[in-house]
């Protein structure tokens, strides 16, 4: 067998490949208040991705159906905007470990001065919170290692220069590839 050929190469059940899962990020969709639907570049990436996180301000239960029928795996969360049946289908905090990754979802975190330090507190055990509420990117670190992530709002930019999503990749305990998408104006 000569170099790079892989010919009688054979693999124990012990040896595996290791796969990193594939993440889309979004908040604050807002359906159809503020867009009668996502936009096409983000229902893309839902449909590709392994996990979608939603955090919260859905408005529409509708949305929330479409997007269980659509994504291979759903961590969401209610948001302030979110009653009725998103109170009974959905969490206040989500939890999920993703390929070692430890990820906590929520919609709101209060004021952003002194939010590191405050989510840290609140969440001790997650590698990544994922928060919404605000409609405004946000991409930081607490002192103790805590990501805190929010996608902004795909289809209500509000004082941005335009709506954004999140992708990610995770993979063996590390939240790598964190993508901010901006979404086009609407036409």
């Amino acid at each position: 067998m000569g170099a790079g050929s892989s010919a009688g190469l054979k693999l124990s059940a012990w040896d595996h490949v290791v796969v990193p899962v594939s993440l889309v990020l979004t908040s604050d969709t807002h359906v159809p208040h503020r867009s009668r639907d996502l936009p096409p570049a983000l229902w893309a990436a839902i449909e590709a991705a392994d996990v979608v996180v939603h955090a919260g301000d859905w408005v529409d239960i509708s949305l929330l159906d479409q997007l269980e029928s659509r994504c291979r795996r759903l961590v969401a969360v209610y948001g302030n905007n979110d009653h009725g049946p998103f109170r009974t289908r959905l969490p206040e905090v989500a939890r999920a470990e993703i390929d070692g990754v430890r990820i906590a979802v929520v919609h709101e975190t209060g004021d952003k001065k002194g939010r590191e330090r405050r989510c840290a507190a609140r969440f001790p055990d997650a590698d990544v919170l994922v928060f919404g509420h605000s409609h405004i990117p946000w991409d930081t670190t607490a002192p103790n290692g805590l990501r805190l992530l929010n996608p902004g709002s795909p289809t209500d930019r509000r004082r941005q220069p335009h709506g954004t999503y999140v992708t990610a990749v995770a993979e063996d305990g590390e939240l790598r590839d964190v993508t901010f998408h901006a979404v086009p104006p609407r036409r």
